[in-house]
C-alpha cells in the first residue's frame, strides 16, 4: 500500500509551518490548514501574539506558536550556529565579538516593545558603527533570532517589523533537553507521518543520533510499520486516503513537499529528477504534486494559472478550480482559474 501523508493541521501541532521566501506564501501556509481562514485572520494572530516567525530548523524561517519558541529555538539551533560560525568569521568578518556588540544594540533599540523594520534595524548598527553592508546586517538578524533574542513582529505596511522575543512572547516556555526532543518528535510524526526518523532529521536539522533518541522518547504514544526495511511512525489516528480525488494549490517551500527527505511518495518516479518543481507553488492532487501555479492579484480577483505535469481529466479540473476558491476566499477575492 503506498503511504499517504497525513493532513497537515495548524502550526502549533504540526510544530511549524515552513515560511521561506515570500510572507504571502508564509500566511497560506497556515490559511490552507486552517478552516475558514482568511489573511487578515492570520494577520490578526500574529497581532495577538498567537503565532510568530523566526529561524528554528535547519536555519530557515518558519512560523511556530508563540509557546513554542523558546524551547525550539533552544534545542535545534545551537548545531546551526556552530556549523556556520567559521564560515561567517571568514566571509563577513562576524566573529562572537561582533555578534555580541550587535545583540547589544540591538536590544538596547528595541527595549520597551519598540517594533523596528530591518532598515531601521540596520540604520542602528550603522549608527554604533557596526557594517550591515555586503549581506552582514541580515547575518547579524538571523543570528539573533538564533540567539533567542529577537524574532519578527506584525508588519509595518508592508514591512516586516522586529521585536524582543522575551518582551514580544514572555510565556514562551522553555523545556529540558530530553523534554524538547521528545515533544518535537511527537510533533513531527503526529503532523507529517508516516515518516522515517531519516525525514524528521532532515526536517529538524538534528543530528540523526539525536533525531533517534527524539522518537525513542516519543514511540510510546507513536505507531510503526515496516516498509522495504525501513520504519515509518505516525500517530495512532493518521488519517487514511481521502476518497475521490482532492487538489490543493500548496505555497511555494511548503511543508508536505520539503518537510521529508524522502519524497517519492509525492512525486511520481518519472519526473523525481524535475526537483525544482518542488520548491514552486504546487498542485497536489490525490496525494501527489501534479503541477505548479503562479497568482496574479487584481484589485478585486486573482487569476491562478495552473500548469499541470500531464493533462487533467474532468473531475481533476474542477478539483483544481475548487483549490482556486479556496485560495481566492482566503485573500477575499473572486478566483480566476486559467
Amino acid at each position: 500500500m503506498r503511504r499517504r501523508r497525513s493532513t497537515i493541521p495548524p502550526t502549533r501541532c504540526a510544530g511549524s509551518s515552513r515560511s521561506r521566501r515570500r510572507t504571502i506564501w508564509a500566511r497560506w501556509a497556515i490559511g490552507s490548514r486552517t478552516r475558514n481562514a482568511t489573511e487578515r485572520s492570520v494577520e490578526r494572530a500574529i497581532a495577538d501574539r498567537a503565532i510568530l516567525r523566526t529561524w528554528p530548523m535547519r536555519g530557515t524561517l518558519h512560523f511556530v506558536a508563540a509557546e513554542d519558541a523558546r524551547w525550539m529555538l533552544e534545542l535545534m539551533t545551537p548545531r546551526m550556529v556552530a556549523g556556520s560560525a567559521a564560515r561567517l568569521e571568514r566571509e563577513y568578518g562576524l566573529d562572537e565579538r561582533a555578534f555580541g556588540r550587535s545583540r547589544e544594540v540591538i536590544a538596547r533599540a528595541m527595549q520597551g516593545g519598540r517594533r523596528l523594520t530591518r532598515d531601521a534595524v540596520y540604520r542602528m548598527l550603522e549608527n554604533a558603527r557596526i557594517s550591515t553592508r555586503g549581506g552582514r546586517g541580515l547575518h547579524i538578524l538571523w543570528r539573533a533570532a538564533q540567539d533567542g533574542l529577537i524574532c519578527f513582529g506584525p508588519r509595518e505596511g508592508k514591512q516586516p517589523t522586529f521585536v524582543l522575543l522575551e518582551e514580544w512572547a514572555p510565556g514562551s516556555r522553555r523545556l529540558p533537553r530530553r523534554e524538547g526532543l521528545a515533544e518535537l518528535a511527537l510533533r513531527y510524526f503526529q503532523s507529517h507521518g508516516p515518516a522515517t526518523v531519516h525525514d524528521f532529521a532532515w526536517w529538524s536539522g538534528l543530528p540523526l543520533a539525536d533525531a533517534a533518541d527524539a522518537l525513542d522518547l516519543a514511540r510510546a504514544h507513536l505507531v510503526s510499520h515496516d516498509r522495504d526495511g525501513r520504519g515509518y511512525w505516525s500517530a495512532p489516528t493518521t488519517p487514511g486516503p481521502t476518497v475521490g480525488a482532492r487538489a490543493y494549490l500548496l505555497p511555494a517551500f511548503d511543508e508536505y513537499t520539503v518537510a521529508y527527505r524522502d519524497r517519492g511518495d509525492i512525486v511520481d518516479p518519472a519526473r523525481r529528477m524535475r526537483s525544482m518543481d518542488l520548491l514552486r507553488p504546487a498542485i497536489v492532487l490525490n496525494g501527489r504534486v501534479a503541477g505548479t501555479w503562479t497568482r496574479t492579484l487584481g484589485r478585486d480577483s486573482v487569476e491562478i494559472d495552473s500548469r499541470p505535469f500531464a493533462r487533467l481529466g474532468t473531475s481533476a479540473r474542477r478539483q483544481v478550480a475548487a483549490a482556486a476558491r479556496r485560495y481566492a476566499a482566503f485573500l477575499e477575492l473572486r478566483a480566476h482559474v486559467s
